[in-house]
């Protein structure tokens, strides 16, 4: 199947998903998150991309971006990607493929969809069974969120968050939730009600994404239902 084009709308939110070559791990101990972490920042000196969540994992990253311009994603993972496969070589004294690929992106709709997409990134570790409680984890926005010592810039979300998001995080997500989430990042397919996950995917040139998609049944998500 030929790779979907990128055709990146500025001022939405993009769940952007890169993971290790083979499923290795890339982060071994705190200095290997804390170097990532310095790139990240480097890359948002030279193309500033607001982030609203983010999720370090040992092999694999994820991010909520709202880039400004269409080519900001791009040019921001480009950057970032490369350059810490080579700051990797250097440290561990290896070679070879780090990353699996280019990063999967998709669209997600700046409502309780995007409510939903943002606690799936930042229960991920809980998920993986990392940690006892979602903000425990050191690596991702829940913990900068309410630490006080974010290391990143972390944007607020057009809807506001719940006041009791911690302890909507550290609650399981349904099976509906987590089917339709990696349908998106399995197919890149935008994220959110059908008639506008499928006005955006055409608009997008996403077709081959709505394949199988149909009409859902009516079921909403997030923490507003």
């Amino acid at each position: 199947m030929p790779r979907p084009p990128r055709l990146l709308f500025p001022n939405q939110h993009y769940h952007v998903l890169n993971r290790a070559n083979r499923g290795m791990d890339l982060f071994h101990c705190s200095g290997d998150y804390q170097a990532f972490i310095q790139l990240m920042l480097r890359a948002q000196e030279l193309v500033e991309v607001p982030m609203v969540a983010a999720c370090l994992m040992p092999n694999h990253v994820h991010l909520v971006l709202r880039p400004r311009h269409r080519d900001d994603i791009p040019r921001w993972t480009r950057w970032l990607f490369t350059t810490h496969v080579r700051h990797y070589h250097k440290k561990h004294k290896t070679a070879g493929r780090l990353w699996q690929g280019r990063y999967k992106a998709f669209l997600a709709q700046d409502d309780h969809y995007l409510l939903t997409l943002i606690r799936y990134v930042e229960r991920n570790a809980l998920r993986k069974n990392l940690v006892r409680r979602a903000e425990d984890w050191r690596w991702g926005s829940l913990h900068w969120r309410y630490s006080g010592r974010s290391p990143l810039r972390i944007e607020a979300p057009p809807l506001p968050l719940p006041t009791n998001w911690i302890e909507y995080v550290n609650l399981p997500q349904t099976a509906f939730e987590l089917e339709a989430i990696r349908a998106s990042v399995n197919r890149q397919r935008p994220f959110g009600d059908p008639e506008w996950v499928e006005k955006k995917a055409r608009d997008a040139g996403l077709n081959q994404s709505l394949a199988n998609f149909g009409r859902p049944r009516k079921r909403r998500c997030g923490p507003v239902c």
